[in-house]
């Protein structure tokens, strides 16, 4: 045990540092924090906006606990994503200090923290993807077992959150780079291809016999019109004239994509479609003028966006989901009427059943499950003021980890097919470090910009804190291993 300490001792003391930040959260916020979509989970509101499989491991942990024990296993999460990460590391070849630096960011950002304590689906969907990624990764020529069970992590990671449907296209292609020959690279892939749908499939097929329609969820096309609407001209935009009423004025434009797709004010809202036509199909139509009239404007909005990841602070610009949402409080947070605390400390929730409507009814949480709400101001405090003051992973860090990440994953392209297991060890090292950059890169990347595709939140950044570092790592070790390789071809 003392030998293994001390050749880990770096990852070991921020395992430590993760570990006390992750009990002082969880004595700070009792029973656990709660955001507007939880009650979709809790108590199905409004159905089918949303692909709710995390309600599974919600559900049979509350069979034993309440909501404390959901957070203590989402903490316990956080801390078995780092050391999984860890391992996959040192696995590929990276240095212990790199790959311990590595893991740095999911074990002490306090973003991560606030989402683990929050009770919503976004942790257990990094975990699903850091699962299927070691899955992949474990060995440095994955057999069919391992390629259909990260087929099957990976899919069931777009039930809980619909962006994870991203994730087949890197496993793929890793799973056919790893293959030997044409028909086992295209069986792989295939495999992988089935195993991701499976879990899919079985979800749209509960959700139509529970709801009516055969998908993940119903919501697509006014999440994308978000997007659009903010950044069309619609001055120079040529629509029909009964779609023109879905073009914002300048004051909803502000509203940004959240905002366009959510706020009562927004065009969405009173749009009624003429006779005859479908609401849906019309918004549809709209949002494909938009993307076939000014391609090069939807492209900049969404580029504008990603960059903001790479800010030296975390900040947003008007019409961003608002940042708070995401900090901690130096008291319980509450959204309006959808998640409340009354005069005896109980958190009361309004449950919405329909999409546009207002709130059914309300509902005091059961003290079975947490019921009131207590916050160690203390605790709370510091936690915020840690936060706000640098408890954060960087912008340029994660931009110089995206590009090590890059360059790792480019040094592929530089190898010629089918040579690499002929290589010196140390050649072949280099290729295996290369090979793991390029899968958790191109899923950083497709995730990400997946997500901003819709509307930029900084909670949906939340997958750059186990995708980015990691490669950033590998990228640099592959870099490293070929300067020591191009010293030693000098001095040859």
């Amino acid at each position: 045990m003392r030998p293994a300490l001390r050749r880990h001792w770096l990852a070991a003391a921020l395992l430590l540092a993760g570990l006390v930040l992750r009990i002082i959260t969880q004595l700070a916020y009792r029973p656990a924090l709660l955001y507007i979509d939880t009650v979709k989970y809790l108590y199905s509101a409004w159905p089918g906006t949303d692909p709710v499989g995390y309600k599974l491991p919600l559900r049979f942990i509350l069979i034993f606990g309440n909501l404390n024990a959901v957070t203590v296993v989402q903490h316990l999460l956080g801390l078995a994503m780092a050391v999984t990460l860890y391992l996959v590391l040192l696995r590929r070849g990276c240095p212990r200090w790199l790959a311990a630096l590595a893991i740095a960011p999911v074990l002490l950002d306090a973003y991560q923290l606030q989402m683990e304590q929050t009770i919503m689906p976004d942790v257990w969907f990094e975990a699903l993807i850091v699962t299927g990624l070691a899955a992949l990764l474990w060995r440095p020529r994955p057999g069919l077992r391992l390629v259909i069970a990260a087929g099957l992590i990976l899919g069931f990671s777009a039930t809980f959150r619909q962006v994870g449907e991203i994730l087949v296209l890197p496993a793929a292609v890793y799973a056919a780079i790893t293959a030997g020959g044409w028909r086992r690279r295209a069986g792989h892939a295939a495999a992988l291809c089935a195993a991701f749908a499976l879990p899919i499939l079985l979800y749209c097929g509960i959700s139509f016999a529970e709801n009516g329609h055969f998908q993940l969820s119903h919501s697509g096309t006014s999440e994308l019109y978000g997007r659009l609407a903010a950044d069309a001209d619609c001055a120079t935009l040529k629509l029909p004239a009964y779609q023109r009423p879905l073009c914002p004025t300048p004051s909803q434009r502000a509203l940004g994509p959240d905002g366009l797709e959510h706020s009562p004010a927004s065009p969405l809202r009173d749009f009624a479609p003429p006779a005859g036509r479908r609401r849906s199909k019309v918004i549809s139509s709209f949002n494909h003028q938009v993307l076939r009239q000014q391609p090069l404007r939807v492209v900049r909005g969404i580029s504008r966006d990603a960059l903001k990841l790479f800010a030296l602070t975390r900040v947003t610009s008007p019409g961003d989901t608002p940042i708070s949402r995401w900090q901690f409080q130096d008291r319980y947070p509450t959204y309006g009427s959808t998640i409340a605390v009354n005069s005896q400390h109980v958190i009361v929730l309004g449950v919405q059943l329909t999409a546009n409507g207002g709130i059914n009814y309300l509902k005091p949480l059961p003290a079975s499950v947490g019921g009131k709400a207590a916050v160690v101001r203390p605790l709370a405090v510091f936690l915020r003021s840690y936060q706000l003051r640098g408890g954060y992973t960087p912008g340029p860090l994660l931009a110089i980890a995206a590009i090590a990440g890059l360059i790792g994953s480019v040094s592929l392209a530089r190898r010629r097919r089918g040579t690499a297991p002929a290589q010196p060890r140390a050649g072949l090292g280099q290729y295996q470090a290369a090979l793991a950059c390029f899968l958790i890169f191109t899923t950083a990347v497709a995730v990400l910009l997946a997500s901003d595709l819709f509307e930029f939140s900084w909670r949906y950044q939340l997958p750059a804190l186990i995708t980015l570092p990691p490669a950033g790592a590998l990228g640099i070790t592959v870099i490293l291993a070929a300067v020591r390789t191009s010293r030693a071809g000098g001095t040859a």
